[in-house]
């Protein structure tokens, strides 16, 4: 095991400890917006108390006071809002879980790398504020959608696809791209693709251009994270890259929805929307 993962495991084995002799949290700060979305899945909303720039779901989730965004969150914010748990991802634990002990302050790790440690969270998220029943039907209707979307394309063609994650915009320099051992790729996979990128850490790698010229995917998916389309052509970049068979097959699909970068049970949007891109006509 990792020093990461150890860390997390114990910071969780710790949490619960604790949590078991106080009793559910009332006065929660969700500082990842996947915890967010999870914790209004299984009912728990109306305990938190604060959340992140980045917390847009549910519709109205911005009336909750914002205490900085994934990184650069205000330490004080979150001492003012008296929170009786701050639950983070693993990533934003290592940025500022000290920050947080010594200010005395519960935390709540929450890993979300993959589809398996969204069912996890939810679990241990409706275990921690007292919604497990609630946490336990969330999981299993999630974990249905994704089996039947992939019961759906699971008889079609396994195209190879390129799933770019973050790019500088207007150009192809700096890509990177989603790759196997992440959520994302489990997502192309459910949707009826096969992620082509070469293996990475954590599920993310940087792709350069020879790469794609080596892979030439059928699909490229295209996330331009926080572009409302259509704004003049986000996609035009590709052009430079004619040679390669998805964008002569004009195969080449902007993606701008919120929940694709979220591990939460809005997993089940991303892989019926990579079904459809993947393969148009699939329901």
């Amino acid at each position: 095991m990792s020093s990461k993962m150890t860390r997390t495991f114990l910071l969780v084995v710790l949490f619960a400890i604790c949590a078991a002799a106080a009793g559910p949290p009332r006065r929660i700060v969700s500082l990842s917006p996947n915890v967010t979305e999870m914790l209004y899945g299984i009912g728990a909303l109306n305990q938190v108390v604060g959340i992140s720039d980045y917390c847009t779901y549910p519709a109205g989730v911005n009336r909750i006071p914002s205490v900085g965004g994934w990184q650069n969150f205000d330490l004080e914010k979150i001492a003012a809002l008296r929170p009786d748990l701050v639950i983070v991802d693993d990533g934003q634990d290592l940025v500022a879980g000290d920050h947080f002990q010594k200010l005395g302050l519960r935390v709540m790790v929450v890993r979300d790398s993959t589809v398996q440690d969204v069912y996890a969270g939810i679990a241990a998220l409706g275990r921690t504020t007292g919604h497990e029943e609630e946490a336990a039907k969330l999981a299993a209707a999630t974990r249905a959608e994704l089996q039947r979307i992939s019961q759906k394309t699971a008889a079609l063609p396994k195209p190879k696809v390129v799933l770019i994650v973050d790019r500088t915009p207007g150009t192809l320099r700096d890509l990177y791209t989603a790759t196997d051992g992440g959520f994302l790729a489990e997502l192309v996979g459910v949707a009826g693709g096969r992620i082509a990128a070469p293996a990475a850490k954590d599920g993310y790698g940087k792709l350069s251009k020879e790469d794609l010229l080596a892979i030439d995917p059928d699909t490229i998916l295209d996330f331009i994270h926080g572009i409302k389309l259509p704004v003049g052509d986000p996609l035009e970049a590709w052009r430079e890259m004619g040679m390669l068979r998805a964008v002569r097959a004009h195969r080449v699909h902007g993606v701008n929805e919120d929940f694709v970068p979220h591990a939460s049970q809005r997993i089940v949007l991303t892989a019926a929307l990579f079904a459809r891109l993947i393969h148009p006509g699939v329901q």
